[in-house]
């Protein structure tokens, strides 16, 4: 069970990556948009933060209840916002900066909680 706890961990980190890494490079676009890698990394992410959680509760590890709550909120408003965006040609300059603060947001509360 620690291998697939691992390999989960490892799926997490690679989505927060990418949504990270789509985000980056947006930002030297004069035009803004929900990219492959905004999409699929913060839908990895979700996934695996959620086959985590579930993986420490069947193993009875103690988990942090309250910081899987702000996490999971977090990570649910991006990927709806990704997700209702994607197909735009366009989205607001708000949008981008608000997804970006909540991606270093919650990658902060992962560290520092």
């Amino acid at each position: 069970m620690d291998l697939l706890l691992h390999v989960a961990l490892f799926l997490h980190f690679i989505g927060w990556g990418a949504l990270l890494g789509g985000l980056v490079v947006q930002m030297r676009e004069p035009v803004k948009r929900i990219n492959a890698a905004i999409r699929d990394g913060i839908g990895l992410a979700f996934l695996a933060g959620l086959l985590l959680v579930g993986i420490l509760e069947g193993q009875d590890h103690p988990v942090n209840h309250a910081k899987i709550a702000v996490k999971f909120v977090i990570a649910l408003v991006i990927l709806v916002l990704a997700m209702a965006n994607m197909r735009k040609e366009r989205i607001p300059d708000g949008l981008f900066w608000g997804l970006l603060i909540l991606t270093l947001g919650n990658i902060g509360v992962a560290i520092f909680w």
